[in-house]
């Protein structure tokens, strides 16, 4: 294992801010992981951190590939991890919104530049995401649809879904999407927590990693936990939003199968405890993602439902 610093930043009031990739084996940029960009990404790093000790054993045993090198990037926005902020501290930013990025740009411009330079020539690319709302998915790789996708690939991690988004106008400018117009086979893994650690999905997480690398030939290691994967488009999902504020009681959970009209939370008024209103499932499917701050505002999204195979023509009521 090689510990390097992939990109600096000056900084006239702190430390400066440095990206750390951890490089194993040697030649061709086989696989590149990059871990937390938002500074809330606890699970995230840990992963990383999980991945990094698999690897150190793996290569110590000679078992990755003659040619092959492995990046991991544990953390990019450690300005903000350090303060417990999700975006860059100063102007609250994005990093994951400013790909391919600007070398002479604002700061997170420049950052997602250094970043990007280092990292594009990678054949495959495996970002550890998160949602832009707090909630839990079913663990899943996910894949923008950019005409550089590769379903087949995405299967090897064996993860229960691949999920295939069409992508957004703000989509342009996130690290998977430039990964794959730029080359790269890009991946984004999604695990059950963001702000806090879940070992079991991120155990999934990181098994999931050394499958794909394993199944590449990449890495000489066994094959555990594959799922057969569904593939899924993201004009699939239905999204239940609440029509009230309150606090968030939530009665069903991700991997849980509803019928229609089960009831999925309650949102209760925070000063008497009433009920103010039940979110009810629109469909019979799979919970894909439950909201779990414990307060909601009016029309926010609390779940996303997989409906069953024969009701994916229904919408939100």
């Amino acid at each position: 294992m090689v510990k390097k610093t992939l990109f600096e930043l000056n900084s006239i009031y702190r430390d400066n801010l440095r990206i750390t990739g951890y490089k194993f084996g040697n030649g061709e940029p086989s696989v590149c992981i990059v871990g937390a960009l938002r500074g809330n990404e606890v699970q995230q790093v840990y992963i990383c951190s999980q991945l990094i000790r698999s690897l150190k054993i793996i290569e110590s045993h000679g078992k990755i590939e003659k040619g092959k090198a492995i990046m991991v990037i544990p953390s990019v926005n450690t300005y903000s991890m350090n303060i417990s902020k999700r975006f860059w501290p100063t102007d609250n930013t994005d990093i994951n919104r400013m790909f391919p990025g600007y070398n002479l740009g604002e700061t997170t411009q420049r950052i997602a530049s250094g970043l990007f330079e280092a990292i594009k020539e990678y054949k495959c690319g495996i970002q550890f995401a998160s949602f832009y709302i707090p909630g839990k998915f079913i663990p899943h790789v996910r894949m923008m649809k950019t005409s550089f996708e590769d379903v087949e690939d995405a299967k090897k991690f064996g993860l229960p879904y691949v999920m295939l988004r069409t992508p957004r106008p703000y989509d342009t400018t996130t690290l998977n999407y430039n990964w794959q117009v730029f080359g790269t086979n890009a991946f984004s893994v999604y695990t059950h927590e963001t702000d806090n650690i879940d070992i079991p999905s991120a155990m999934q997480a990181v098994n999931s990693v050394l499958n794909f690398m394993s199944l590449n030939k990449i890495i000489d290691h066994p094959v555990v936990g594959l799922n057969e994967s569904v593939v899924i488009d993201d004009k699939d999902i239905i999204t239940v939003k609440s029509k009230t504020a309150g606090i968030f009681s939530a009665t069903a959970d991700v991997n849980q199968h509803v019928l229609r009209g089960t009831t999925l939370a309650e949102i209760l008024d925070p000063y008497t405890g009433e009920t103010k209103s039940r979110i009810k499932s629109p469909a019979e499917g799979t919970v894909f993602f439950r909201h779990n701050a414990p307060l909601t505002y009016a029309n926010a999204v609390m779940f996303r439902i997989l409906p069953d195979k024969s009701n994916r023509s229904i919408t939100t009521p």
